[in-house]
């Protein structure tokens, strides 16, 4: 049990390395900065990916009370956008195809 984590730590631990070389380094261009974000990033995802999480789609999506949970509803958008997602305020994220943390989106109305 004390050792549990193992797995998700030793995944993680190449991506903690990247933020301390990006942090090390002293380049001040804000679009280089950003282009090593953004690589620290797909990898921090595929690391995640390797041990089973993966991010709740809702793009265009009907909602569901399966993996979504409603903090708005945003009337007037027609009939098109009825029971629709039109916004995803904070992403939800499955754990082997269970819901760990459900999705914040804005429903039309």
């Amino acid at each position: 049990i004390l050792n549990g984590g193992e797995k998700t730590v030793t995944a993680i631990l190449p991506v903690l390395d990247d933020f301390e070389r990006a942090l090390a380094n002293n380049n001040e261009d804000a679009k280089t900065i950003k282009e090593g974000m953004e690589l620290i990033y797909k990898k921090f995802v595929k690391s995640l990916e390797s041990l089973g999480v993966k991010k709740i789609d809702t793009k265009d999506k009907d909602f569901t009370t399966d993996n979504m949970e409603a903090i708005a509803m945003v009337p007037g958008l027609g009939d098109d956008k009825k029971g629709k997602v039109v916004d995803c305020v904070q992403a939800g994220y499955t754990l082997n195809d269970k819901v760990i943390r459900h999705a914040k989106v804005a429903v039309g109305q």
